[in-house]
């Protein structure tokens, strides 16, 4: 038997994340999504994981339209996937995505929260319950209100809130209802986020 391969360290791509970076858009949030995830670098020490709210029945080319614009890599949240530093995984159509005990991904078919499946507040929420301060919750473009709860127990566990600047938005209805439940952490426009993410990422895995 051969020599055991050597763990990566805590805070390099592919070790377990000291932040997790959950990203919420919604309507406008393609274009919000590339100009963020694209600008987040090969060597990024977080994970991140973002709910783009999408047509239920219709096939979904979010993964595969990210992937050709950025340098980590951009999967489907599959049952068990574990969050790691350096990826980017993406909630599917018609599907929540929780955060479980163990800090493994969990996908279910619960009905609408806020009127949409993939919810924010769903994952928000159950991420803060398990990673407590490490949650980063950032709530970009979209009409209604979801990830503003699930934004609000994220900052009632010691994590952190960014949102894009209002004024920023294609739509603000999120940020908006987001603002009226917490102070965000960072109020941004969306070409600043990348390279807030990228400080905070830094400062944790540091």
């Amino acid at each position: 038997m051969g020599p055991a391969a050597a763990h990566p360290p805590a805070g390099s791509v592919g070790a377990a994340p000291s932040r997790t970076i959950l990203v919420a858009s919604s309507a406008g949030g393609l274009n919000a999504l590339l100009v963020l995830l694209p600008a987040l670098p090969r060597d990024f020490p977080a994970s991140v994981i973002c709910v783009q709210h999408m047509h239920p029945h219709q096939p979904s080319f979010l993964v595969q339209i990210l992937a050709r614009r950025c340098v980590l890599p951009v999967e489907f949240v599959e049952p068990g996937s574990t969050p790691l530093a350096g990826h980017i995984l993406v909630a599917p159509p018609g599907r929540h995505v929780m955060v479980g005990a163990d800090g493994r991904l969990e996908l279910g078919d619960a009905p609408p929260v806020n009127h949409v499946r993939p919810s924010a507040d769903l994952l928000f929420s159950s991420a803060a319950a398990v990673m407590g301060k490490g949650t980063v919750a950032v709530v970009l473009t979209g009409t209604g209100h979801d990830g503003a709860a699930g934004a609000a127990a994220v900052c009632e566990a010691g994590g952190t809130v960014v949102v894009q600047s209002p004024a920023d938005c294609e739509f603000p209805g999120m940020v908006e209802a987001t603002m009226e439940l917490v102070e965000p952490d960072l109020v941004l426009p969306i070409a600043q986020i990348a390279p807030a993410l990228e400080r905070m990422a830094a400062e944790a895995a540091a």
